[in-house]
């Protein structure tokens, strides 16, 4: 009893009813996926793809899909006039499937495709990625600091030719320079062509006899640099910079890479930031609160004093214009914010306490007209 097919849109993972777009999108990667020549003696791989071949040779014909539709298998099976196989016009519907698969393995049969950039091309360096802590007033006001990283920079025995001194490179025999051959597999399509990296050379298309004994041949060596660098004010944490040709050397006379450079911040012990805002708690003693005050208000520029008014509460917010932060690369600064904060007394003596409650025997509602209402609202809320 012949095994029983699956639904051809189940093999290529759709729902009935997918658009034509969505079938050959589905297809493209299911062949990618499961082409024998990306896996070699697996007999599994081979049978997903040609069970995945076929059901695309019907989704991807209009009339074969209406019927499969309507019909299901017993609408394009052979015996009945529809024939899924792999002849004729099996592929019709999106144009020559050849145009996929040359999109997906370089093509068929001759359709190679040979990189257009010469292996010897200048070629830019890679980037490279560091980190520095530095102290918060310092992100606040700007810094020049010492930094230090790795990175590949062009061999100083050498000169970046990767030549021994005496010898020089010559062309490769196997692959003419170009850093790549055709290798050519056999496929349920004929004869496959696909383009890789000369094992030769190693794709550069040039071989040396005396390799420079520093870099191997590499042409670049690994190294520690350190140099100084302006941190600008005004940066936050976890801000990025870019340091301009300080990443890896290139390769061929290219250009060198950059380098990125994360900053973290510490915390302060009396600021906190909310971008170019700087937020502070200053405490103050209960007379300072009762009677007004000058009181002293530390800032990242310095103490400034700053006059509180009598009768100040505890949480009272004020603001110090343009004492903020900079603005990253501008002039504009951010402005401080000023919570006052009353410190309630501890551990009265005994006259103290005698002098306290004779002030709070002396006040009237006028005074504690919050607690006056509080108690008005209570009453009325149980009467």
């Amino acid at each position: 009893m012949a095994e029983e097919k699956r639904d051809y849109y189940e093999v290529l993972g759709l729902s009935k009813g997918a658009s034509d777009d969505e079938i050959k999108k589905a297809f493209k990667t299911m062949a990618r996926k499961y082409h024998p020549d990306l896996h070699p003696g697996d007999k599994e791989a081979e049978e997903k793809f040609k069970e995945i071949n076929e059901a695309y040779g019907v989704l991807s014909d209009p009339e074969k899909k209406s019927r499969y539709d309507q019909f299901g298998h017993a609408g394009v099976d052979p015996n009945y006039g529809g024939g899924a196989g792999y002849g004729g016009g099996g592929f019709g519907g999106f144009g020559d499937l050849n145009d996929i698969f040359d999109n997906i393995f370089g093509g068929f049969g001759g359709g190679t495709r040979r990189s257009s950039q010469s292996p010897n091309a200048p070629k830019r360096g890679g980037d490279t990625k560091v980190r520095m802590t530095i102290e918060f007033l310092e992100a606040c006001k700007g810094v020049e600091k010492t930094i230090t990283l790795q990175h590949l920079e062009k061999c100083s025995q050498c000169s970046g030719t990767g030549a021994d001194s005496g010898s020089t490179k010559t062309t490769c025999t196997v692959c003419g320079g170009s850093g790549q051959r055709v290798e050519r597999r056999q496929s349920l399509f004929g004869t496959m062509e696909t383009m890789v990296t000369c094992n030769a050379c190693g794709g550069k298309g040039e071989m040396i006899k005396n390799p420079c004994s520093k870099c191997k041949g590499a042409g670049r060596s690994r190294t520690t640099s350190s140099f100084e660098v302006k941190i600008p004010a005004g940066i936050d944490d976890g801000q990025t910079m870019r340091l301009t040709g300080k990443g890896d050397a290139g390769l061929n006379g290219g250009p060198s890479g950059d380098a990125y450079l994360t900053i973290q911040v510490k915390d302060h012990p009396l600021f906190q930031r909310d971008g170019c805002d700087i937020y502070c708690e200053v405490p103050i003693t209960y007379a300072q609160a009762a009677l007004g005050a000058e009181i002293t208000v530390p800032t990242i520029d310095g103490n400034v004093a700053y006059t509180i008014a009598e009768g100040t509460q505890s949480g009272t917010k004020f603001r110090l214009r343009g004492k903020g932060v900079k603005v990253l690369n501008r002039e504009q600064r951010g402005d401080q914010y000023v919570t006052v904060a009353v410190e309630v007394p501890k551990k009265l003596s005994k006259k103290q306490r005698e002098l306290l409650k004779e002030f709070d025997e002396s006040l009237d509602e006028k005074n504690n007209a919050k607690q006056a209402g509080f108690f008005d609202k209570l009453k009325k809320l149980f009467d």
